[in-house]
């Protein structure tokens, strides 16, 4: 559902491509090989093409890393997860590794995207586009009917997806009961999964997300609520990745997505912010079943979230190989997890995924795959850094384009966050109502409240706004 919209005059993004150090066009060797690869490598002799897939994505996307069946059986469910099998066109110690290494991932602009791997692969021979066959990585994962793990299997294969599907549409269906087939058990197999993660403790934070999408000649600035069916998509995703990190545990290498457990003083902190916001918070109930709870379109509700989002800190990559780590779990999911189902976007999948093709099929980790896993986390933590200032500046600098010319008018805003150090301007965060837009406000701020503010800067060139309120 969208919640807001706006549209901004047309706006360059060039200049954060530059800024930002992106790369352009793909050096002409790793372009060959990539081109190469497309037209020449053969699919797996393993044949799971009677296997109707699907896919979803947003409906533009072309780059489909991952396609979907859901089945029921007797006593529980089988999911079939078929992940583009990436490590099949990109050669070990060629230029295309080389520069994907350089990238580390797709990084998003509004108007164009910087893709890990040339469009030859990514949104071509690589990637599981409907009625193609293609290479694929197939997880199948048997859960009994309370939604544990009871067998897990792992192989290579060709596959054939039927449709591509979206989310919206995806939604729509569900609300009217009108499901596919392949797709028919996600809402219920996916709540299961959500039930159990909140069970674990796992924590998931229902923010809306700030798009910027086309708008004919300029831009518009979206804030959107996530569709149900997003959150069963991903618990898939989760689903096996808790899988793939059980299994390089058990094998003792692999490649972990980590995060440290929120801290006791930290849930303090927030559950003291919830009884100042109004947040109802039930004796006993887990932080993630309360944030879980909340509606993000009320503004105390918003302003708790804003704090919730503390809790989610130091995510990162650990590579291990022998000695278990200590610590191997990430306190978002509440369980151990790895990243393996975004290889066409993601540098890491390509070389966890080949650690796990190993060890399920009781083989020796290749020597490419085991000599990338202790660079990986280093390279993958600067390529996280350059994807976020990508996006957060991207969506800075439609607000400011948006504003410029609003300067002097006032606003309906939500206050969302105080500032927690002394400085001579006091302030805080804010939302608008309309546009949806964040940015930060000086004076005295009742968290939690509406209150009304007024535009003093609106810079494009240094990206900033900038509001006052007063009593």
């Amino acid at each position: 559902m969208v919640i807001r919209r706006v549209v901004a005059p047309r706006i360059d993004f060039g200049e954060l491509r530059r800024e930002l150090e992106l790369p352009e066009a793909f050096p002409p060797a790793a372009q060959r090989e990539a081109d190469e690869a497309a037209s020449r490598t053969a699919l797996p002799a393993a044949d799971r093409t009677d296997i109707p897939f699907v896919t979803i994505d947003p409906p533009t996307s072309r780059d489909l890393d991952q396609a979907m069946w859901i089945g029921r059986r007797e006593g529980g469910y089988r999911v079939r997860y078929a992940i583009a099998d990436v490590a099949a066109y990109v050669r070990p110690g060629g230029e295309l590794e080389a520069e994907t290494w350089r990238r580390g991932q797709t990084v998003y602009l509004p108007d164009s995207k910087v893709p890990l791997h040339p469009v030859a692969l990514s949104e071509g021979a690589a990637s599981l586009l409907p009625d193609q066959e293609r290479a694929a990585v197939v997880w199948t994962i048997d859960l009994d009917s309370s939604g544990d793990t009871r067998s897990v299997h792992l192989e290579r294969a060709r596959v054939r997806s039927r449709a591509k599907l979206d989310y919206a549409g995806v939604q729509a269906d569900a609300d009217a009961g009108r499901l596919p087939e392949p797709i028919a058990a996600l809402p219920e197999l996916g709540a299961l999964l959500l039930e159990r993660g909140f069970d674990r403790g796992a924590i998931n934070l229902p923010l809306p997300e700030q798009d910027i999408e086309p708008d004919g000649t300029g831009w518009r600035l979206v804030l959107r609520a996530p569709h149900a069916v997003e959150e069963f998509n991903a618990q898939i995703s989760l689903l096996t990745g808790m899988a793939a990190a059980r299994a390089m545990l058990d094998g003792g290498i692999g490649l972990l997505r980590t995060m440290p457990a929120p801290r006791e003083r930290a849930i303090a902190k927030l559950r003291t912010a919830a009884a100042a916001l109004g947040v109802e918070w039930p004796d006993g109930a887990a932080v993630g079943r309360v944030v879980a709870g909340v509606d993000p379109a009320q503004p105390r509700a918003a302003a708790f979230l804003d704090h919730a989002a503390e809790l989610m800190r130091g995510a990162g990559y650990t590579a291990f190989d022998g000695k278990v780590p200590d610590d191997p779990g990430h306190g978002a999911v509440a369980a151990p997890y790895a990243h393996v189902t975004a290889p066409l976007r993601r540098l890491a999948d390509r070389y966890a995924t080949e650690v796990c093709l190993a060890l399920f099929a009781g083989a020796a980790v290749p020597d490419w795959a085991g000599a990338a896993l202790p660079k990986l986390p280093e390279v993958m933590a600067d390529t996280d850094r350059v994807a976020s200032a990508a996006e957060r500046a991207a969506v800075d600098l439609t607000e400011a384009v948006l504003l410029a010319g609003r300067v002097g008018e006032e606003f309906d805003a939500a206050v969302l966050d105080l500032d927690d150090r002394p400085k001579r301007v006091p302030g805080g965060m804010i939302a608008l109502d309309d546009p949806p837009v964040r940015a930060r406000c000086e004076g005295d701020l009742p968290l939690g409240e509406r209150v009304r503010v007024r535009l003093v800067t609106a810079d494009p060139g240094q990206r900033r706004i900038l509001f006052t309120h007063s009593r």
